[in-house]
């Protein structure tokens, strides 16, 4: 079974959408998080769920 590492992060309702976009590229790209869900609010604000796989180390004896 997979395990994730989640990482929520919020804009709020001056954040443009370019500046979202940059924020979440660098994390996929330089973190490997990939989008678990996005909110998007009526008064603009978003929340953004970001995941990303824990690999855990087993003993090879």
């Amino acid at each position: 079974m997979l395990e994730y590492s989640y990482l929520d992060l919020y804009f709020s309702r001056g954040t443009s959408r370019e500046e979202a976009r940059q924020v979440l590229t660098e994390h996929a790209e330089y973190g490997d998080w990939e989008l678990d869900r996005l909110r998007l609010y009526p008064d603009g604000r978003r929340h953004v769920r970001l995941r990303r796989k824990i690999i855990r180390a087993t003993r090879t004896m």
